[in-house]
């Protein structure tokens, strides 16, 4: 995207999301968790179009309750994240999610704590669909799952596709032995960077809803 597309008003964090044209997410997960099928806090690795790191997303939490509330609720479970500069470790964005055992959402916020947006399922007895809202209740786009291509969500504006959320094949070995899962997102024909912005927060909650497998 050419620097005169650029807005100038949107905070620097919303802001950087006018820079990608497509992101890579990749879900880290630790060998202990894989050789003992035990499951830790999510963790994320973002890298734009040239394969640099630009973002980290890390779920949060501490202790005995929060292994408890994901080995027991698990894609219900309630958590908040924070998206992360893979190089200061500042917090650039907090995502919260709410408990919900059929309508799942997840909140987008700013590093100051002001709402972006929110991501909420709607009910469909077949489809996946999600509507994205902006920080006033009003809607802003939607998320369409095509019924015969489960990996894929198309983010759209009205009828029209404007991007892609796509769950990419992470090779045998890592498909058969763990639940890590990597992801392809397109943005580069989402004219709003804050749509880019709750398109990105949305893969983490496709991926807990949808990918996210409970361990024996």
């Amino acid at each position: 995207m050419t620097d005169s597309l650029v807005r100038t008003d949107v905070s620097r964090e919303v802001a950087l999301f006018q820079r990608f044209s497509h992101l890579s997410v990749r879900q880290r997960k630790r060998w202990l968790e894989i050789l003992l099928s035990f499951e830790a806090k999510n963790a994320y690795d973002v890298f734009d179009e040239r394969q640099m790191p630009v973002l980290r997303v890390e779920e949060q939490g501490q202790g005995i309750l929060s292994f408890f509330k994901r080995i027991f609720f698990g894609p219900m479970r309630w958590f908040d994240a924070h998206v992360l500069d893979p190089g200061t470790r500042a917090v650039l964005l907090q995502m919260h999610r709410p408990f919900r055992f059929m309508f799942h959402e997840i909140a987008v916020h700013d590093a100051e704590g002001r709402l972006l947006g929110t991501v909420k399922r709607r009910w469909s007895w077949v489809r996946r669909l999600y509507t994205v809202y902006g920080p006033e209740g009003s809607e802003v786009g939607n998320l369409f799952g095509p019924l015969f291509r489960p990996w894929t969500f198309e983010i759209r504006l009205g009828d029209r596709p404007v991007g892609m959320i796509q769950k990419k094949w992470s090779g045998f070995g890592k498909e058969f032995f763990t639940d890590a899962d990597n992801f392809r997102i397109e943005l580069g024909d989402i004219p709003e960077p804050e749509l880019r912005v709750l398109a990105f927060a949305a893969t983490v909650l496709i991926d807990v809803v949808h990918f996210e497998r409970a361990k024996g």
